[in-house]
């Protein structure tokens, strides 16, 4: 007689008997179903949100959850109302050129957007009690600056870098830009590479005071903001972490397009023309790279506040045996500059976008492939996580955003074949040329040409929405 599978509805019950004696608090309960494999393989498009014309660069939740944020190739910043599909606001960003990224700022009644673009601004929008939008110029790139990163919680403590390398903190209460540093090579470098063009930057939620930046060279560089003296006595370039996959030490070729911490402080790192890789904060190679073993262990790590790793064996930690992260693959990072994260209550899943059109979803404990989802008839950049519940926003080269929620009724299988073939690459190349202009390298922009329109235009065309356009206004420019 054949066994039926445990599947994660009947792993459920026993805790749901747990939960209901007392003996498993509801929390757990909930954050134990909110992880189930079963949910992922039941990840389906809910809806799709239409409005931005051109590329949609940037997706990312508000606090509670309730509303998403987009910015595009259109110039524009979008709030929507997720759940419904309405759009609650749209407005010009104040930027001339491609929006790469747009976040909310917390405890700001979701009033305070900043943004940064392909034209190196960073900007700060306010939405006023009209309803209309004043948006303000606070500090410019030499080049495009692709990031930012909100401090956790904090309404007012931003960071942004740029192609320029430079990293710059930004404080809204004074509406200050400080510039803390260029990042630089390491120094057997310094003759031909002046600058690390930076693609990334991500701040540690466990402790605000450490965020990591990494761009077109094969280290992730950790600093702590505590070591700045902000009336500039000190040379803050140097970092307090590095960090590389030990074969990939030395490599010219990679560079590194997206990064994430999750909530147990790991590092997830995105290389192009390469894999994904998880690093804990113990599998740093220390204030000066060197090939071979990791570092960090003869660091002050008390200062730091690190933690052992959590998904490696304790057999890693062997001196005869180097500590090596998390590999996740299947995936393919060459022609755009992709970011990565992390999905689940805890963390437990890896998800990243791909060349191919495809989102994938990893098991972060083992690496494991156990998802793979068609997303974009071209290329997947952006995944975003809502920050409470299993659902995920994604955004790529069409004009549209995506909404995954598990509503399918029957779980998916993976596909039986996953990496396009190179054949297949350039038959899909050759189909896009129909219709687009070629990706460049490290370029989330295809060329399309814009009718950009008038604010009268847009409401015109959303009186069907709850609320229309918001009128724009801009500050001095700077």
């Amino acid at each position: 007689m054949n066994k039926r599978p445990i599947t994660a509805v009947y792993k459920a019950i026993p805790d749901l008997c747990h939960r209901e004696l007392g003996h498993l608090p509801p929390r757990n309960f909930a954050l134990r179903l909110g992880a189930s494999e079963d949910l992922v393989l039941r990840l389906d498009v809910l809806r799709k949100l239409h409005k931005h014309r051109g590329c949609v660069n940037t997706v990312s939740f508000n606090t509670d959850g309730d509303i998403l944020v987009s910015g595009s190739d259109d110039w524009r910043v979008i709030l929507w109302d997720w759940e419904t599909g309405r759009i609650k606001l749209s407005f010009h960003s104040g930027h001339n050129n491609n929006v790469f990224q747009a976040k909310i700022m917390p405890h700001s009644e979701d009033r305070s957007i900043v943004t940064c673009a392909a034209d190196g601004q960073v900007r700060h929008a306010k939405i006023l009690e009209n309803g209309g939008v004043e948006t303000k110029f606070l500090a410019k790139h030499q080049g495009r600056a692709h990031k930012l990163a909100i401090e956790p919680g904090s309404p007012h403590i931003f960071y942004t870098c740029g192609e320029d390398g430079l990293v710059q903190h930004f404080d809204l209460r004074t509406g200050v830009a400080t510039e803390l540093f260029t990042c630089q090579p390491i120094q057997d470098r310094w003759n031909y590479m002046p600058v690390i063009h930076l693609n990334a930057i991500a701040i540690d939620p466990r402790n605000p005071n450490l965020f990591a930046v990494a761009g077109t060279d094969e280290y992730t560089r950790l600093y702590d903001i505590r070591k700045y003296k902000w009336d500039g006595s000190t040379d803050f370039g140097q970092p307090t972490d590095f960090f590389c996959p030990p074969h990939l030490i030395g490599d010219e070729r990679v560079g590194i397009t997206g990064l994430a911490f999750s909530e147990q402080r790991e590092l997830l790192v995105s290389y192009n023309d390469e894999f994904i890789y998880l690093f804990t904060q113990d599998m740093g190679l220390g204030p000066n790279p060197e090939p071979g073993f990791p570092k960090s262990m003869n660091c002050d790590a008390g200062e730091l506040g690190f933690s052992h790793g959590s998904v490696w064996s304790q057999s890693n930690m062997d001196g005869d045996e180097k500590i090596t992260p998390q590999v996740f693959k299947g995936h393919r990072n060459c022609d755009t500059v992709k970011g990565v994260n992390f999905f689940g209550p805890n963390c437990e899943y890896v998800v990243s976008g791909s060349d191919c059109g495809r989102i994938f979803v990893w098991k972060k404990k083992s690496g494991q492939l156990i998802r793979v989802m068609e997303a974009d008839k071209h290329v997947v950049n952006c995944i975003e996580s809502h920050p409470h519940t299993m659902v995920l926003a994604s955004s790529g080269i069409e004009h549209d955003i995506k909404i995954w929620t598990p509503k399918a009724l029957e779980k998916a299988t993976l596909p039986k074949i996953i990496e396009q073939s190179d054949d297949d690459e350039e038959d899909k190349e050759e189909d896009d040329d129909d219709d687009d202009e070629n990706v460049n390298e490290y370029d989330c922009d295809y060329d399309y040409e814009y009718d950009y329109y008038d604010d009268d235009e847009e409401e015109e065309e959303e009186e069907e929405s709850e609320e229309g356009d918001s009128d724009d206004c801009d500050e001095d420019d700077g």
